[in-house]
């Protein structure tokens, strides 16, 4: 789906940091000026600092691990045989031994893909809903603060009878006065962006002398006036850097919350894939556990069909049936374990066909990959830095500092305003004849005022100003922070990664190893006819040693798949990795707001980007992405962007 308007990505490391700073650099206060620039060097030394010993090393490279399974000495038979006796290819998926469920009946599955859990949680979790609507409210925040600079209409109308005492004026004059009048105005006002407000307004006076022996003309009288009137501060509060500050504040509090549903959707969905290969090495377990069981089971029958022939002992027999009721209590909590991550994984996804209230089990179909992974150390760390939701929300946060800084080097300023004001008058017996001639220019006054004000010692300005530079120094310490902290993360993400491919090709030689071991230990007792004690117990341990191997295997594989999803989280391209376009609510859309998502197949690229921003025009494309590759595939460099050693780091 398509972003429907273009608030989100707007401020990126190297235009928002150098926009916001320049803003709060850009008056009289030489502190101010110096404070800015020391910031931008800071946080551009930083930057550089983290990423220097990465970029000497450009070109890509692929994971490796040695191939642990030759030192066997296994011809293809053999690993055939091994294979079928243990490992992924040795179970029948269809015979998941799973208990009765809460309400005593049978157990009820269903079997899930990945890209079906991924899909609907990216379009149904209910914390991504949350955070949805957070961005329509910002875009509302936003309008009402650009309502400020609107046309207001104002009107009023009044009717007086006045019957008042006066002088006498003779002998035989009145000795009061006696009149009615009605007033009505109407006129428009604005506030401009530089801070001034302009107003036009017009005043219809109609007065009627009823005082006897009174004479007056006109009479009834109708007095028209048009007032133009211009308000302007010249120090504080000047231009549109103050006038403006709460809509920008409101626009990158939007953005905010844009970048917050960009970090929950990037959370829920890798949150997602974990907890589905959670379920998937709960899956295998369960029935590697299942198999361990049901060859306990066989040789304690063998054990105690013995002890009936007074072969053996009763406490054989008792260790016997010791090591299968251990192993019972493994697969019921191994039963247990599935049963809690398929509940996990429905409470992420929030499919209503699978609700978490249901006792429906889902199952994994989708096998993990193994396969190697092309990388390269700087474009991951550049990557994060570029895409991250958090580092957008620290140069939000840099610019918002910025901008109140601006605000409060203004309000240091004296307070001098200017008034400049106009107004056409006219008196005639008709109103009609007042309207055509009020602009006539025969009666026209004007003003001409500047107020003046400033406290004594300006300690609150000063105080205010002290405050802003330090809270923006410290949000420049958070960015700082954020790009240490992403960085981290990357490099741990990519340790992992590295670790756990290395791994499965270990792991997988130990199983394969320990399924000879068994398969050797079981063939010599069968042709020694060897079925004591001793050698049953053998036996025992080395069934679970192979299955402590085959968990093994399945823990590193499955953790493989889990670090890759998390690589791809510390980089902040887990929605282009999925497909996935974020759709921006807006404020004043008439539908209901309800989630928006819409996945593409993988094996087609989107027609447009999936971020299409005013920031993201003609910016350099992203950094390749770590592609699996199929082994023995030679990593190749990028085209484009230019190495790392080149490239300019995005930071001011």
């Amino acid at each position: 789906m398509t972003i429907a308007r273009p608030p989100a990505f707007a401020l990126l490391p190297l235009c928002g940091l150098a926009a916001g700073l320049s803003v709060a650099g850009c008056g009289t206060s030489k502190l101010g000026e110096r404070s800015a620039a020391e910031l931008r060097r800071a946080l551009s030394e930083s930057t550089r600092r983290e990423l220097r010993d990465a970029q000497s090393s450009p070109l890509p490279r692929l994971t490796e691990r040695e191939d642990a399974t030759s030192r066997l000495d296994l011809t293809p038979e053999a690993r055939q045989a091994l294979d079928a006796l243990a490992g992924p290819r040795a179970y029948d998926r269809a015979r998941l031994p799973l208990p009765a469920d809460l309400m005593g009946q049978a157990p009820r599955t269903v079997d899930v893909t990945l890209e079906r859990a991924v899909k609907t949680a990216a379009s149904n979790n209910l914390a991504i809903q949350f955070a949805r609507l957070g961005t329509a409210i910002g875009e509302a925040q936003v309008v009402q603060a650009e309502a400020a600079f609107d046309w207001t209409f104002f009107t009023g109308a009044s009717a007086t009878r006045t019957d008042s005492p006066q002088i006498r004026r003779g002998f035989f004059g009145d000795d009061f006065d006696r009149r009615e009048l009605v007033n009505w105005q109407a006129g428009l006002r604005r506030t401009l962006v530089g801070g001034g407000r302009f107003s036009i307004q017009q005043d219809l006076a109609n007065t009627d002398v009823i005082t006897p022996g009174f004479n007056a003309f006109p009479n009834p009288a109708n007095q028209v006036g048009v007032t133009l009137q211009y308000d302007q501060p010249l120090l504080r509060g000047f231009g549109s850097d103050v006038a403006l500050s709460e809509v920008r504040l409101a626009r990158n509090a939007e953005r905010q919350a844009v970048q917050s549903l960009r970090r929950d959707l990037i959370r829920v969905i890798t949150e997602t894939e974990r907890t589905y290969w959670e379920l998937a090495r709960a899956q295998r377990e369960l029935v590697v556990l299942q198999r361990l069981l049901e060859r306990g089971v066989q040789k304690r029958d063998q054990l105690q069909a013995r002890e009936a022939a007074q072969l053996e002992a009763a406490s054989a027999v008792k260790d016997a049936i010791f090591r299968v009721t251990d192993r019972q209590s493994q697969l019921r909590r191994a039963q247990t374990v599935l049963k809690i991550a398929g509940d996990r994984l429905k409470q992420l996804v929030n499919d209503p066909e699978i609700p978490i209230g249901s006792e429906v089990v889902p199952l994994t179909t989708d096998d993990p990959l193994d396969q190697p992974l092309a990388f390269n150390l700087a474009e991951a760390m550049l990557s994060a830095i570029e895409n991250r939701p958090e580092i957008q929300q620290a140069v939000l946060a840099i610019d918002d500092a910025s901008i109140r800084h601006t605000v409060a080097r203004s309000s240091r300023l004296p307070q001098l305003d200017l008034r400049l004001q106009a107004r056409f008058a006219e008196l005639t017996d008709d109103v009609g004849s007042a309207y055509r001639d009020v602009f006539a220019g025969q009666f026209v006054d004007t003003v001409v005022a500047m107020a003046f004000e400033q406290p004594l010692g300006n300690r609150r300005g000063e105080a205010e100003l002290r405050r802003r530079q330090f809270e923006r120094s410290q949000a420049g310490i958070a960015y700082m922070n954020q790009v240490q902290l992403v960085v981290g993360e990357v490099k741990e993400a990519l340790n992992r990664v590295v670790t756990n491919y290395q791994l499965i090709e270990l792991t997988r030689a130990n199983r394969l190893a320990a399924a000879e071991v068994l398969r050797s230990t079981t063939v010599e007792s069968e042709l020694m006819h060897d079925f004591s004690a001793v050698r049953l117990d053998l036996e025992l341990n080395r069934q679970e040693r192979l299955a402590q191997a085959e968990r093994e295997e399945i823990a590193a594989i499955t953790e493989y798949n889990t670090a890759v999803a998390e690589l791809y989280q510390a980089m902040g391209l887990t929605l282009e990795r999925n497909r996935i376009r974020l759709d921006v609510p807006r404020a004043d859309d008439p539908r209901d707001p309800e989630p928006g998502w819409r996945g593409i197949p993988p094996w087609r690229l989107p027609d447009e980007p999936v971020q299409r921003t005013r920031a993201s025009r003609g910016r350099t494309p992203a950094p390749p992405l770590p592609v699996p590759v199929a082994p023995g595939d030679e990593p190749q460099a990028p085209a484009e962007p230019a190495p790392a050693r080149g490239r300019k780091i995005p930071v001011p």
